[in-house]
């Protein structure tokens, strides 16, 4: 019925299609110091729930309905548009604003790495002012 070259086969194909879809759905690399500052003004969070993990709105509570697979995408996109109306660089300074275009904090940025992460996750200009 089955032959061994079969069911190396399937489980090869198996293998392959795993480590695709894992690698698909990671979520980029960020730098640890950068990230946890702006995460504190970023208006969502990931919250345990029974069936999984929900990204929920800080402010109104209202959680979004993601597939599991997908949350940390999800949660990765909505802090890049977040960040693109309210993250301004400047020289090696970031501004966090709040809705009302106020800076809520100032972060300095210590090293190339922290300058590179900024404008690659978050697809700001270098000298951005505003």
């Amino acid at each position: 019925m089955f032959s061994r070259k079969m069911m190396y086969g399937f489980l090869f194909i198996f293998l392959f299609l795993s480590f695709a879809f894992l690698y698909q759905n990671m979520p980029e690399p960020k730098n640890k110091r950068i990230y946890n500052e702006i995460l504190e003004y970023f208006p969502y969070e990931i919250t345990k729930e029974f069936g999984g993990l929900d990204i929920v709105n800080k402010k109104t509570g209202e959680d979004i309905d993601v597939a599991n697979a997908k949350v940390f995408i999800v949660f990765d996109d909505l802090l890049k548009k977040w960040g693109k109306d309210h993250i301004k660089l400047e020289g090696n300074t970031i501004r966090v604003l709040d809705d009302n275009n106020k800076t809520v904090k100032t972060i300095e940025i210590k090293d190339e790495k922290e300058l590179r992460f900024v404008l690659d996750f978050f697809g700001l200009e270098k000298n951005q002012n505003r």
